[in-house]
């Protein structure tokens, strides 16, 4: 059974980590999740949604201040690290090496120990700063992927354009399904 770390940040897109959650659930990988202390604001006020529903999302809910936590050591072994959103302030700790809670010190120890790292960064315009952050974390391995939309699955609403990046994430951590995912074919729709 696959086993991925899923954390939510203080940034705008708390639906994005809601929802890989879910997909994950779907799919019947084991996920661990973390939220920010600004992760928590953001989730109940554009979602709604707070603590009891982080825990049925997930399998276990770790404290963002645990950082004696499983998933802050290497020899806890999963298959990748997303966060969605991850905030400019959590890129720039993880950037430096800045391990001062939970959220940092997993992705820190998933970098370390080569596995997937996934960062879906939520800021625009973008500063030097954010851009020499996200080189940096791709310098190490990560994977600097921010949710924008794909006009040719052709989206009829939110969800729609959540879930497709949602997919792109499982696609990446090697959890995706082949039947729910909108691939480009091409203009046309090449066949082969």
């Amino acid at each position: 059974m696959k086993r991925i770390v899923v954390a939510i940040t203080g940034a705008t897109g708390a639906i994005y980590g809601l929802r890989i959650l879910a997909l994950l659930r779907e799919r019947q990988v084991e996920t661990h999740a973390v939220v920010s202390r600004a992760g928590w604001l953001t989730l109940h006020d554009e979602t709604g949604n707070g603590r009891a529903a982080l825990a049925r999302a997930a399998d276990v809910l770790h404290e963002h201040q645990a950082i004696g936590a499983s998933i802050a050591s290497g020899s806890f072994r999963h298959d990748g690290m997303v966060i969605a959103p991850c905030s400019m302030k959590t890129l720039a700790a993880i950037a430096h090496g800045l391990d001062d809670n939970l959220v940092t010190r997993a992705a820190d120890v998933t970098l370390k120990e080569r596995r997937r790292l996934i960062l879906l960064a939520r800021e625009t315009p973008l500063t030097l700063a954010h851009l020499d952050n996200m080189t940096r974390v791709t310098q190490m391995g990560g994977v600097v992927m921010p949710p924008l939309p794909a006009f040719y699955a052709k989206p009829t609403d939110i969800a729609a354009l959540v879930d497709y990046t949602a997919q792109r994430v499982l696609d990446q951590l090697g959890c995706s399904d082949e039947a729910s995912y909108a691939r480009w074919r091409g203009i046309g729709g090449e066949r082969g």
